[in-house]
């Protein structure tokens, strides 16, 4: 049995320059750590991210209190205990915090901890990491959802919807994959530069020019789906993330322009766009506790994959209300949100059990950390969301997804998407 011989946090900085808990879990000579990532567009049932909130300290941002939990608290319960009971330190720390967000420890503290005991864990069989979760063989690659405009949350910009993704379903291979991705980014660039607008990125590597009408950052990425010679719902998908938590107020939505209608209005102007721009996946289109509008969208929209991030946050109660509620027919895969590898998993096969797509994602708030990459290729998630293939902290999983998929040799396949 190999044991935790010790636990030990520090401050480090996320993609956006905020402080954020780097965790290293050692047994003997051996020891791995892990990042907690950090979210802007947060639904209200996430689980709890501990901050000091001392102003004169990194703006409140630091999280030193949530680093001397881990050293004392946390190192102390965990000390000899077997690394490879994920299930049981995972446990440990749910109940040495005895809340249900989190609220004690912060689920940052938790999370940092239980990816490092997975990570090391899988370090010390001397097995991909990838192999260590639900999938033993034939393991097969995500498709990338890669964020090449932003808006939102994400951005300055006067855009309403906060992702415009491309998603490159014609892909043979994750290397044609991203490849395919490469070429519609870099003509999306000259379309862009032509306008005059600037190509600056936002926080998850996709431009951010200044438009603020859907349907102007909807042309472009069509324009640049054609230049790069592919064709548009077939090759190369376009998808969305409303993250309409944000555009709600008093029952309705300014999804589609700056005018508050309701929800029934914005249902038949989702139809309209799915249908002009053929588009094949849709996040968060109302709010997260609008049950009653997602429902509506499931019956009136087919062969769309609608999404559910804020109104489920990787909780298995909330995923359960919305199976039961026909709310969605996928699931967005967040570890911070819930806080732990075994919680997330939980999550995971709850969602295949029931038919659901899962697709793993990032937050806006990163770090070089990979450990999304092999979740996703580890738990045959069709899907993976890391932002564009700009800034280091986003393209470093698809990176370890090119080296995943090299490692499989011949027996390497894409997904299915539903």
């Amino acid at each position: 049995m190999s044991k935790i011989s010790r636990v030990i946090a520090r401050q480090v900085f996320d993609s956006r320059g905020n402080p954020t808990i780097e965790a290293e879990v050692f047994s003997g000579n051996l020891s791995c750590s892990a990042i907690c990532p950090s979210g802007a567009s947060t639904g209200t049932y996430e689980a709890f991210e501990k901050r000091d909130k001392i102003k004169r300290k990194y703006l409140g941002k630091s999280v030193f209190k949530a680093i001397n939990i881990i050293n004392n608290k946390i190192a102390k319960k965990l000390k000899n205990k077997n690394v490879h009971n994920q299930e049981k330190i995972d446990t440990i720390l749910i109940n040495l915090d005895g809340t249900k967000q989190k609220i004690n420890l912060g689920a940052n503290s938790i999370l940092a901890v239980s990816i490092a005991v997975k990570k090391l864990s899988a370090k010390i069989k001397k097995v991909p990491l990838y192999s260590s979760f639900l999938i033993k063989k034939n393991f097969k690659l995500p498709f990338p959802m890669m964020n090449i405009i932003n808006g939102g949350a994400h951005s300055n910009n006067g855009l309403r919807i906060q992702e415009f993704m491309i998603r490159p379903d014609g892909a043979k291979n994750f290397s044609q994959a991203v490849q395919m991705c490469f070429l519609v980014i870099q003509n999306l660039k000259k379309i862009i530069n032509k306008r005059g607008f600037s190509t600056s990125v936002g926080d998850e590597g996709g431009f951010a020019p200044m438009i603020s009408k859907n349907e102007e950052a909807l042309n472009m990425i069509v324009q640049a789906i054609k230049k790069s010679g592919f064709k548009n719902g077939k090759q190369i998908s376009i998808c969305l993330d409303v993250a309409a938590n944000e555009l709600y107020k008093k029952n309705k939505y300014s999804i589609h322009s700056n005018k508050y209608i309701t929800a029934e209005k914005s249902v038949n102007l989702f139809k309209k766009i799915i249908t002009k721009y053929k588009i094949k996946s849709i996040e968060d289109p109302f709010a997260e506790n609008d049950w009653k509008s997602w429902n509506m969208l499931m019956k009136k929209i087919k062969k769309v994959q609608i999404v559910g991030d804020d109104i489920y946050v990787t909780n298995l109660q909330r995923l359960k209300i919305g199976f039961l509620n026909k709310s969605s027919n996928s699931i967005l895969i967040k570890l911070n949100q819930i806080g732990t590898v075994t919680e997330t998993l939980e999550v995971i096969k709850f969602a295949h059990a029931i038919g659901f797509s899962t697709i793993i994602s990032h937050r806006s708030g990163d770090s070089e950390d990979t450990f999304i990459a092999d979740f996703a290729v580890g738990t045959n998630s069709s899907q993976i969301k890391s932002g564009s293939l700009a800034r280091s902290e986003r393209v470093s999983k698809y990176n370890q997804l090119i080296r995943i998929e090299e490692s499989l040799g011949k027996k390497a396949k894409m997904n299915k998407i539903h």
